[in-house]
């Protein structure tokens, strides 16, 4: 059967559930259907429409984890430019340079790595931005934005409904 997008009472998307949680969590009244798919449950006694989209009629606080060190967020934190000389690349074009040198002590961790593209990072090499003559932009430090929660599904199995429920992160291109 069918699954079913649950959503905070904010509208903001929490999780996905199987279409029994769903009737489960609307008969005990903790939910309310907002999308429906053309389907019918039926039992005994009474028949109601499969849900596709349901929303909390409580607040759920998500927890708040650190966002994780990795490649892909550094350029996020960096907003896919180089923070040595301001251009904005594809992710695949882009490295991560350590501002203080490994050879010297520098450490891989939030303050001290920035998104570079190949060019500024061969230019600077082992060197520090002030040896190498170059300057960082901003100051790398521990983003304090909190990751948005990935929900990780085929384009093509998205359902209709769900679409003005879900946030896109892509360009639409004409």
């Amino acid at each position: 059967m069918e699954n079913v997008l649950v959503l905070n009472i904010t509208y903001e998307p929490l999780k996905i559930v199987n279409w029994k949680k769903a009737i489960t969590l609307l008969f005990l009244g903790k939910v309310e259907v907002l999308e429906e798919y053309g389907r019918e449950i039926h039992s005994v006694s009474f028949t109601v429409k499969l849900p596709s989209v349901v929303r909390l009629l409580r607040m759920v606080k998500r927890p708040k984890k650190p966002v994780k060190f990795s490649r892909q967020n550094i350029y996020a934190r960096d907003k896919y430019r180089c923070q040595y000389c301001g251009r904005k690349f594809p992710p695949e074009e882009l490295t991560y340079d350590h501002v203080l040198p490994r050879s010297r002590g520098g450490k891989t961790e939030w303050s001290n790595i920035v998104t570079c593209c190949v060019e500024c990072n061969r230019r600077k090499g082992g060197l520090t931005p002030a040896e190498a003559g170059m300057r960082l932009i901003r100051k790398p430090s521990r983003p304090k934005w909190v990751p948005a929660l990935r929900i990780t599904i085929g384009v093509h199995e998205i359902p209709q409904s769900w679409r003005d429920y879900l946030y896109w992160n892509v360009e639409l291109l004409e």
